[in-house]
């Protein structure tokens, strides 16, 4: 597989990462199956992906056993991120969870503790705040998370779902490796301000749900297909009027993906990996089958049209959450 430089932060990784979000927390959590999610991983590092991103939130805190268990005597073969700065609230799980930012200084150090404990390891390679705290200056929460790199517990040091303002305040404390935030196909929102600033400042761009979370699929056609205990019932774009409109989507997918004779996740990848060359996108996976797909993304090269095509399809109805 082809590698790509996350900005100047001289991580180089496999232009498609591996998100375990999706194995441990969220979608379908009942059907949860660990062994096959071994398996998934290890398969993908096999594959030649390197990036590996989990969080401690997810579980919370069983994934990155998962990821641990997978990786044990691989360490060195891949890029391991991982995240902290979101706290659940279990009361509902998993019919619904509410998450609360903690950016608090003595927070993030705690939490690299558990998640180095939990992931066997003595460093992560990228340490993400997941989201910024509106109650506590960015500047504070940076400041923590450039001392645990300091301190050799990470790294490098990534931001989640940040704005230009958040991420220029960062750097003005410490440099900022990556950001991570949604886009995809019907979530395009960093095109127009925050994708520009990484690129302009040598960050780089870590796009989760790359699919829609498996809408962009094609897999979803009604809303009586997801249990509910899957939160993608919960979701507005997931509601039977909005799915049907969104569905418009998927039908231009579609159509680019028949020209190459590949999936509609292959084209949905090669559309976000064509956004820029700082740009890995991390789908997750929990089935192998849906893994061997998404690699085939990485040699999928898109026409000028098909991206015009791509580009000019309707925005997705309903908020993202």
């Amino acid at each position: 597989m082809q590698t790509r430089s996350l900005g100047t932060s001289g991580l180089e990784v496999s232009s498609l990462g591996l998100g375990c979000m999706g194995m441990s927390w969220v979608y379908a959590v009942s059907e949860r199956d660990d062994k096959e999610s071994v398996r998934i991983i290890q398969r993908a590092v096999d594959m030649g992906i390197t990036l590996i991103d989990t969080a401690d939130l997810y579980g919370p805190f069983r994934n990155e056993e998962l990821v641990g268990r997978a990786l044990k005597g691989r360490r060195d073969q891949v890029v391991l991120a991982t995240k902290c700065g979101l706290v659940p609230d279990m009361t509902q799980y998993p019919t619904k969870v509410e998450v609360t930012p903690n950016g608090r200084p003595e927070h993030i150090k705690k939490s690299i503790d558990g998640s180095l404990s939990r992931l066997g390891a003595e460093c992560v390679d990228l340490y993400q705040l997941h989201r910024v705290d509106p109650e506590v200056p960015i500047e504070e929460s940076w400041g923590a998370m450039a001392e645990l790199v300091a301190a050799g517990k990470a790294r490098h040091i990534g931001l989640s779902e940040a704005t230009v303002d958040h991420l220029e305040r960062a750097l003005a404390v410490a440099p900022v490796a990556t950001l991570q935030s949604e886009l995809s196909l019907w979530s395009r929102d960093p095109l127009g301000d925050v994708l520009p600033w990484c690129q302009d400042n040598g960050v780089g761009f870590l796009p989760f749900s790359p699919l829609g979370r498996g809408f962009l699929t094609g897999a979803i056609r009604t809303a009586d297909q997801l249990p509910p205990t899957d939160f993608r019932a919960q979701q507005p774009r997931f509601a039977a009027n909005a799915l049907e409109h969104n569905l418009r989507i998927v039908d231009g997918i579609e159509q680019v993906a028949q020209r190459h004779d590949a999936t509609p996740a292959q084209v949905a990848l090669a559309w976000v990996l064509a956004q820029g060359p700082s740009v890995v996108p991390i789908p997750g996976s929990t089935r192998l089958a849906h893994l061997e797909d998404n690699v085939g993304a990485a040699a999928l090269e898109l026409t000028d049209a098909d991206l015009r095509d791509l580009d000019g399809l309707p925005a997705a109805v309903g908020t993202r959450f």
